[in-house]
């Protein structure tokens, strides 16, 4: 059975009825409530600049999360390892490792977008040999033996609980992706539903004797809404399923490709058609849990593009009286 998702990027669509700091406060109340429920995951993305205040700082509300629940397990898929500086992020995810007992996974992506390179000064072609310089950094760093990056001397204390090592992987849409993944010797993570990759991976892996890796395809809508009335909900949040489909349409480039994109993101009935944005009753949910089957997952998305939290809370609520029991039941969350 499928597993079960929450996710986050904490976006608000301008002019949106919900203060950002409200969003903030609910997506924790909301992690607490799946923390209890039996969902799986939390998962948290980053992105820089956006005119709807995407999150840029996925390691501190990681952190947050983390002092809120006890059992979830936090994923940041991706942190933009271009972006960022591989020293600082070892030592927060070893506060993170800490703090959670292990739960936090972070996906290294490349990044996309030219205005995040130009806004950090970063050489947007440069960004696959800076994830895997980026990758080794983090490895060597929780060693906790010093070591050199970039000709300085470096020693990242105290030791991570998890070992050898947090858990790490590489994220991507392209061979050259999995490719690293393989050379790197850490799982795969991609953006896209594509076998291809697959065996990109594992040929590397038997080549260098890799035999530890794994590949986990994504598998499932971006966006799923338990409601008793979806004709009315589509109605309801139609702005916000335009905005975030619209956004993700605008920043993707030739070089890209991604599970949740939608070309045709004008129109809410090609948003519809996709099968990205899901607008189910909760019969209609467990039909699709049954479709994806283990490896795929139900991504609830309750605060999408700044959506009013209680409507997110309509639906995890009946999801929760609904769904989630029948899933247990199966042998699912």
């Amino acid at each position: 059975m499928a597993s079960v998702v929450l996710r986050f990027d904490l976006r608000n669509i301008p002019g949106g009825p919900t203060p950002t700091a409200e969003l903030y406060r609910a997506c924790l109340e909301q992690c607490e409530w799946g923390d209890s429920s039996g969902v799986d995951w939390v998962v948290i993305s980053e992105h820089h600049g956006a005119a709807d205040g995407f999150l840029p700082a996925p390691l501190t509300l990681a952190g947050a999360i983390s002092a809120r629940t006890k059992r979830i397990l936090i994923v940041i898929a991706a942190l933009l390892a271009p972006l960022n500086d591989p020293v600082r992020v070892a030592e927060e995810l070893v506060v993170l490792d800490l703090l959670s007992s292990g739960r936090v996974s972070v996906v290294l992506g490349a990044g996309y977008r030219p205005e995040e390179f130009e806004m950090y000064g970063v050489d947007r072609s440069e960004r696959g040999p800076l994830v895997e310089e980026f990758a080794r950094a983090l490895l060597d760093a929780w060693s906790g033996e010093p070591f050199s990056w970039r000709g300085r001397d470096v020693v990242v204390t105290p030791r991570p609980c998890t070992q050898p090592h947090p858990s790490v992987l590489i994220g991507g849409s392209s061979p050259a992706a999995a490719r690293r993944a393989a050379r790197l010797r850490l799982g795969f993570f991609p953006a896209v539903n594509d076998p291809a990759l697959v065996d990109v991976y594992e040929h590397l892996s038997r080549e260098i004797g890799f035999e530890g890796g794994f590949v986990r395809l994504p598998g499932g809508p971006g966006f799923v809404h338990v409601t008793r009335d979806p004709e009315r909900d589509w109605n309801r949040l139609g702005p916000y399923v335009l905005h975030d489909a619209a956004t993700y349409d605008s920043w993707q480039t030739p070089d890209v490709r991604s599970a949740v994109h939608v070309s045709s993101s004008s129109s809410l009935d090609a948003v519809k058609e996709s099968g990205v944005y899901r607008i189910v009753t909760p019969e209609g949910c467990l039909e699709l849990a049954e479709e994806l089957g283990e490896a795929g997952s139900i991504q609830l998305h309750p605060l999408l593009s700044g959506m009013p939290p209680e409507m997110g809370w309509e639906s995890l609520r009946l999801f929760q009286e609904e769904v989630l029991p029948h899933l247990k039941r199966r042998g699912g969350a």
